[in-house]
């Protein structure tokens, strides 16, 4: 069975009686070339073990089985259960699980089900919740690589870089965990129903370490959120919003010592910068008391 042929997968889900969610998101595959590339973009071998999330009818699913050492799928929408029987039968190093992924113990779930493999996500993620579910990724902190296609202009924030328009408080996260990758943008005409915007698959690479050292994490991505929470602010008043304790004069001191311009606005700041304000941040504020 193709699984990218619109005429197969209309005749595949009527068989089973299957009608699409607007509420999960779902919009499946239908050019064969989207879930090939995707697959060789995640870089597996058999000594990898992929978690993917919303295998629709499994036609990532089925390239990423010819190239990992096995597959874990967690389908959320248990209506797939018979057809996902069907259009993966026989391919034993794939094992579904029904269930909301945000709900998993990631790092435990890869223990039991992806034992001695690389464990790294594969994934065509739903629109409506990829914000979360890349938080998890990036948080169970035991997943090598995501290479996941999502909607392009959260794929674009993902990646900027200061200065631009798309730079904010969820791509710096991501950074901080990864290092980034644009790969390629898929159009609305590869899925059905087609979507209503352009998707992209980036990957993201963890990193070792963090890319900059700091005093404290949590009051890193404090001051982040604080930064661009109103973009419009400059970044003394922004700190003075958001940071408890903080008074205009020493937010002032605070981006002179560090070398900024008091005018400074949080989206021309790179990551280093942030660092090294929170670090400043910290002696001034915490570190007393």
């Amino acid at each position: 069975m193709n699984l990218t042929d619109y005429n197969e997968i209309r005749a595949l889900l009527s068989r089973h009686g299957f009608r699409f969610s607007k509420s999960l998101g779902q919009n499946f595959l239908t050019a064969a070339w989207v879930p090939e590339r995707i697959a060789e973009e995640a870089g597996l071998d058999e000594q990898t073990g992929v978690l993917e999330v919303g295998p629709g009818v499994g036609c990532l699913t089925e390239q990423l089985s010819m190239r990992a050492g096995k597959v874990l799928a967690v389908e959320l929408d248990k209506a797939l259960r018979p057809v996902l029987a069907e259009t993966l039968a026989g391919r034993e190093n794939v094992e579904i699980l029904f269930g909301d992924v945000l709900k998993q113990d990631l790092p435990a779930l890869v223990r039991e089900k992806l034992p001695g493999l690389r464990p790294v996500i594969c994934a065509n993620l739903p629109y409506n919740v990829t914000s979360p579910l890349l938080t998890a990724f990036l948080e169970a902190g035991c997943f090598e690589t995501v290479t996941v296609m999502i909607q392009r202009e959260v794929a674009r924030r993902i990646c900027a870089r200061a200065g631009t328009a798309d730079y904010g408080a969820f791509g710096l996260f991501v950074q901080w965990h990864c290092e980034t990758e644009l790969l390629f943008d898929v159009p609305p005409a590869c899925f059905v129903p087609q979507p209503k915007v352009t998707s992209s698959v980036i990957r993201l690479t963890r990193r070792a370490a963090p890319p900059y050292p700091v005093s404290d994490e949590q009051l890193l991505f404090r001051v982040i959120r604080a930064a661009f929470n109103q973009r419009r602010k400059t970044l003394v008043n922004a700190l003075c919003a958001g940071i408890g304790g903080m008074t205009k004069d020493l937010a002032e001191q605070v981006l002179q010592n560090c070398g900024f311009d008091p005018k400074i606005r949080g989206e021309a700041v790179e990551l280093g910068g942030f660092a090294t304000i929170t670090d400043e941040i910290h002696r001034n504020l915490f570190s007393k008391l």
